[in-house]
């Protein structure tokens, strides 16, 4: 029986197969047709392929490696009947990166290809943003063969079976399709995951080098397809109702917004203006309610603000909505020091009952929240009366933390001690651009670091979509790749990535996979000659810098235009040098690159300081003393 994709009838079998899907533009419309059989002999390589075909999945981003020739042949033939799209790329944590943005900003959902090994475990590490971050995206890697003859090279070099397989499941949910007639569970089950409607996340597929030419007996109609899972709320309404009594009898309420709220935007605006709740925002909420409204009180959590820090602490009932309550969105499990019960609205079950005293509405946010308000309307509605002091005193905590902003925003240059002349303190420099990405419709991703941390306490975002910070892993280099989705997408949009000196060097191949794959969006690059988020920590927690920068002057405007279709520009130590460039660079049809020098030091108006919290370093013990002593 035939096995090899590189037998002439195999390929031309393989082709015919692709024309028929291409010619119906569908796997499921070919079926329908009688063009395509129902049953086929084919390599575990091409199921592979109509099996994602199936669930929609067209995108392949690949780095492929004797671990993955196989498969390779596969897609470069349906690629060329104009059924599938693959993207080559230069490094693997990149490569994830931007396949978690498409998913992420697009909705599309691609597949990651890499070889077996190092390559694997590069696609792995990056894979932690998406499991981080809830974004569904296979990753299909090779593995060791089947028979157990020796050593495949790059396999872990232990003897013990399946360890490639055991380390993806550690990450997420794996499969190792040691035997090919497994694609149908393995395809079941990845299907959940990469479209789970609260967690999705990274579903990790093994095949092992020999698996993949191996011919199977394939029914087509028997591959499953995308889930469409319906949204699901508690039975009855005795938990609306006490959760409806709670806001009734408590006078200063917080709404705290995590990142299971996007895409749930109107419903959170209706949850806060029913209630009379505050909202403080998490880091990758931004957006979820209009920034000027009334009731936004911006971040809250370790980093947090003025306002939204002010929400949290003073609270006496907390409605918790899409948060898994990580260390940056509840300063560490202390930062509701006020709050006598939480109402908690999820959709996983550990999230659900993090808090004491919770009353708890699992399922759908959006068909929770709208039953919550429902029942508060039908019983005449909330007082807001008795709310109005507290709203009162949250919002004159709101204007004092714009005063603070703007004070910084219009700082002139500060003397740095690397640069050795004055340059725009990071608020400064970020607030520029976060205006510019404003007026021109762009999205804004942010890297990890100080420039992270600065930004998600200055954008002023006015729906989901328009920010994506990756705060659930704070992976550096994720928002300088997050621009190649850009290329792959249907329809794309404009992006300008926020990224530190520190981050950018992390993934600097989008210099060169945006011109491959004419990705159009702007680096901008804040550098304060360090890594300063750090070197922060150090000075509050013990006066003193150690090893958090280095002495070496990089010229990024020369490293970017030193690769071919890239614009570089230098944008000056100046508010009105920074806008110029920022002009510049976006007139450039391709990929661009502005420097920017920024301040890092003690002047505060170089930062926009924490205000909250943070299980870390010397800081633990209180910390930590001061959550076993609460009893939410």
């Amino acid at each position: 029986m035939l096995h090899r994709t590189d037998d002439r009838p195999f390929s031309d079998a393989v082709r015919s197969r692709a024309r028929a899907i291409a010619r119906h533009g569908g796997l499921g419309a070919a079926l329908a047709s009688g063009d395509l059989p129902k049953s086929v002999d084919t390599t575990l390589s091409e199921g592979l392929v109509l099996g994602l075909l199936k669930q929609g999945v067209r995108k392949y981003l690949a780095i492929f490696g004797h671990g993955s020739t196989d498969l390779a042949e596969i897609l470069r033939l349906y690629e060329a009947e104009g059924v599938v799209r693959t993207w080559n790329f230069r490094n693997e944590v990149a490569m994830a990166h931007a396949a978690t943005a498409l998913r992420w900003q697009y909705g599309e959902v691609p597949a990651v290809v890499t070889s077996i090994g190092p390559g694997a475990l590069q696609a792995m590490a990056g894979s932690l943003a998406a499991t981080s971050n809830g974004i569904g995206v296979y990753h299909v890697y090779g593995d060791e063969t089947s028979h157990g003859e020796g050593y495949n090279m790059q396999q872990v070099p232990k003897r013990e079976q399946g360890l490639f397989g055991r380390i993806t499941a550690l990450m997420g949910e794996s499969y190792v399709l040691h035997t090919p007639e497994a694609l149908r569970d393995a395809l079941r089950r990845g299907a959940l995951c990469v479209h789970h409607r609260v967690k999705a996340g990274p579903f990790y597929l093994l095949l092992p080098l020999n698996t993949q030419p191996q011919v199977l007996r394939l029914n087509l109609a028997g591959l499953p397809e995308r889930p469409h899972l319906p949204p699901m709320a508690p039975h009855g309404d005795a938990a609306f109702d006490a959760a409806a009594d709670l806001i009734r009898r408590h006078h200063r309420i917080v709404v705290k917004a995590g990142g299971g709220c996007r895409r749930f935007d109107a419903e959170l605006r209706r949850l806060a203006e029913t209630t009379g709740a505050a909202v403080a925002l998490s880091p990758g909420s931004t957006g979820v309610l209009p920034d000027a409204h009334p009731q936004n009180m911006h971040v809250g959590g370790s980093k947090g603000s003025i306002s939204g820090n002010h929400a949290m602490r003073e609270a006496d009932l907390v409605i918790v909505v899409g948060s898994r309550a990580v260390c940056q969105a509840d300063c560490s499990g202390i930062g509701y020091a006020s709050a006598e019960a939480t109402i908690n609205i999820n959709g996983d079950l550990g999230d659900l009952t993090h808090y004491n005293r919770t009353v708890g509405l699992p399922g759908d946010i959006g068909v929770v929240i709208g039953h919550l308000c429902d029942r508060l309307d039908a019983a005449g509605g909330v007082d807001l009366t008795d709310k109005r002091p507290w709203l009162d005193a949250c919002l004159a905590k709101k204007r004092e933390w714009t005063a603070y902003k703007r004070n910084r925003y219009a700082a002139p240059p500060l003397h740095d001690a690397a640069w050795e002349r004055p340059v725009l303190g990071q608020p400064a420099a970020i607030k520029i651009v976060a205006d510019f990405a404003k007026r021109i419709g762009a999205a804004k991703f942010f890297d990890a670091g100080d420039v992270q941390a600065n930004g998600f306490q200055i954008v002023e975002d006015d729906a989901t979509g328009d920010t994506f910070t990756e705060t659930g892993a704070s992976y550096m280099g994720f928002a300088v790749s997050a621009l190649a989705a850009a290329a792959l997408a249907e329809t794309p949009r404009y992006g300008i990535a926020f990224t530190g000196d520190g981050s950018f060097v992390m993934n600097p191949q989008i210099l060169i996979d945006a011109v491959e794959h004419g990705a159009r969006g702007m680096v901008v690059i804040f550098d304060n000659r360090r890594m300063a988020a750090i070197t922060g920590l150090q000075m509050a927690q013990y006066e003193a810098e150690y090893r958090t920068n280095d002495s070496v002057t990089v010229d990024y405007v020369a490293m970017a235009e030193s690769v071919s279709g890239i614009k570089g520009v230098w944008a000056g130590e100046t508010a009105a040098s920074l806008g110029a460039a920022l002009e510049a660079a976006h007139r450039h049809d391709g990929l661009s690159v502005v420097h920017v020098p920024v301040y890092c030091g003690p002047d505060d108006l170089g930062g926009l300081g924490a205000w909250g919290s943070w299980n870390v370093g010397n800081w633990c013990a209180e910390v930590q003393d001061t959550y076993h002593a609460q009893d939410i």
